[in-house]
């Protein structure tokens, strides 16, 4: 199986991307958020700092490029490939109405026969693989079939698909039929994305979908730092349950391991954050800007801790790093792993 970690504008920048890497189960792929091209001659600091190699170290870095115009898109590619890269991801799936409303993102899939245009021009000219992270259409799940017919025309290193037209942003279910129906005709390598927040999460959509072995992980790993360390230790502890060992006895070594697996992973979340907070502090990012960052993260990871009422509060409305540090660690203790 593989693992990605899906690009999430202004969360998972170098900085979170490096720390995860260092305390947690590292994914086969990271993606950085969405580069827009621009007529700048390099790309600003933000945006080299994200793509530098260097910090990135031990990663495979995909760049995600946002783009409708053919010559911007191939020109930032260019710019890409002066550090290296061989692979660039195209975003069709940001749902974001600013974004759509300048038809890119999830936007341009509102124009089938402008994106099969452009797919054609990049392809005939680009000479690094390019991958697609696309939903299944911009108002109904019916546009899917065109979009897909379109990218099977195309030699499409990877296909990531989250399974929401772009009016979904990230409300309703995921429309599992439609991506059937992709597993079923595509000619190009899946990844599914969307909706995996626990290890049994998961496992569902490994059994919905047996054919597939790759999957994206975003606001999972946001709210749960861990979530791919749980499912690697629950594939594992499923292959010794199917062997040799006693049921029963299998159920108390589960809960036994559990408890002393809480009490690593929450200190683990902890030097994760704390990395995190000196990291920007360090490049210069200011104690007012890095309590942000901070408070973002804990807005996802907050869910996870729904009897830390009090303490994320307090997270939500700290001033200082110290009433923030002190209300950090009150609430993971009560953050729940599994």
């Amino acid at each position: 199986m593989k693992y990605y970690l899906a690009p999430l504008e202004g969360i998972t920048t170098y900085i979170y991307r490096r720390a995860y890497h260092q305390h947690f189960a590292p994914m086969d792929k990271y993606f950085t958020p969405f580069l827009v091209p621009h007529t700048k001659k390099g790309f600003s600091t933000k945006e080299k700092n994200d793509v530098m190699p260097e910090h990135s170290p031990g990663m495979n870095l995909v760049p995600q490029i946002m783009s409708n115009q053919a010559e911007s898109f191939l020109h930032t590619v260019e710019k890409l490939k002066v550090y290296g890269y061989e692979e660039v991801n195209l975003n069709l799936g940001c749902p974001s109405k600013t974004v759509v409303s300048k038809g890119r993102g999830s936007g341009f899939l509102a124009d089938p026969d402008g994106l099969d245009r452009f797919l054609d021009e990049i392809f005939k000219k680009c000479d690094v693989k390019i991958s697609i992270k696309t939903r299944i259409g911009k108002d109904d799940p019916e546009e899917f079939a065109r979009l897909h017919d379109i990218y099977n025309q195309y030699p499409v290193e990877e296909l990531i698909i989250h399974p929401r037209v772009q009016k979904d942003f990230y409300k309703n279910q995921p429309n599992l039929g439609a991506f059937h129906d992709a597993v079923e005709e595509s000619k190009i390598p899946l990844c599914y994305n969307g909706d995996i927040f626990t290890p049994e999460s998961y496992e569902e959509m490994k059994r919905e979908f047996p054919q597939v072995d790759t999957f994206m992980l975003g606001r999972g790993i946001l709210m749960n730092p861990a979530l791919l360390d749980l499912i690697r230790m629950r594939e594992k502890t499923d292959v010794r349950k199917t062997t040799d060992i006693d049921v029963t006895e299998w159920k108390k070594e589960e809960t036994s391991r559990k408890m002393q697996s809480a009490d690593r992973y929450k200190k683990e979340i902890h030097a994760f954050l704390e990395q995190i907070k000196c990291d920007y502090l360090e490049v210069g990012m200011g104690e007012k800007n890095t309590l942000f960052k901070l408070k973002e993260l804990w807005a996802y990871m907050g869910q996870n801790a729904p009897e830390a009422k009090k303490a994320l509060k307090r997270i939500r409305k700290s001033q200082s790093m110290a009433d923030y540090d002190s209300a950090s660690r009150e609430a993971l203790e009560d953050f729940i792993l599994f």
